[in-house]
């Protein structure tokens, strides 16, 4: 009996050892990827996961991060690269995840993160930024509809690996 306590207790400290490195390795990563606090419910970095949809919409995404804070859903963007201001179009990527976020749950989302290499950004989801995403979805559909879709850069990579390359008049490749 002294045998089986003392492998219960063994196997107790094994695990209680194992978990704290577990949650140090967590801390560690959120403060590496600037991750604000609150518990991660979703994940598309290591495994990939479900993505989001929108019926409202036709929409769908894979934010990298969504936490909860607050009681709200927070999705997170990482990005690579070095940034003083957010792109714009990875405000409205954000904007469409808060989007889709407020459809999946039912419940107000107040913003979402922006992640860059040496600066993050909170950008709230506010009638404005609603506003330029249902007219950026508006156009981009009414250009699909009518096949006018004009090129807005000079590098050949990027047509290479766009899904608009189809209906561009104007592509590189």
């Amino acid at each position: 009996m002294l045998i089986v306590n003392i492998a219960l207790f063994a196997s107790a400290v094994f695990f209680l050892i194992i978990s704290k490195k577990i949650h140090n390795n967590v801390i560690y990563k959120k403060k590496q990827y600037r991750i604000p606090k609150g518990k991660i419910t979703y994940s598309d970095l290591n495994i990939p996961a479900k993505p989001y949809f929108s019926k409202r919409y036709r929409t769908t995404g894979k934010p990298d991060y969504v936490i909860i804070e607050n009681g709200k859903y927070i999705p997170i963007e990482l990005k690579s690269g070095s940034h003083h201001m957010p792109w714009q179009n990875h405000v409205l990527q954000l904007a469409t995840y808060c989007q889709l976020l407020e459809e999946t749950y039912g419940d107000f989302v107040p913003y979402g993160r922006l992640v860059y290499n040496d600066s993050d950004f909170k950008i709230p989801f506010d009638p404005k930024l609603r506003f330029e995403l249902e007219s950026a979805i508006t156009t981009m559909r009414n250009s699909l509809h009518h096949g006018e879709v004009e090129l807005n850069h000079s590098d050949p990579g990027k047509c290479r690996a766009c899904s608009m390359r189809k209906y561009c008049r104007d592509n590189l490749i």
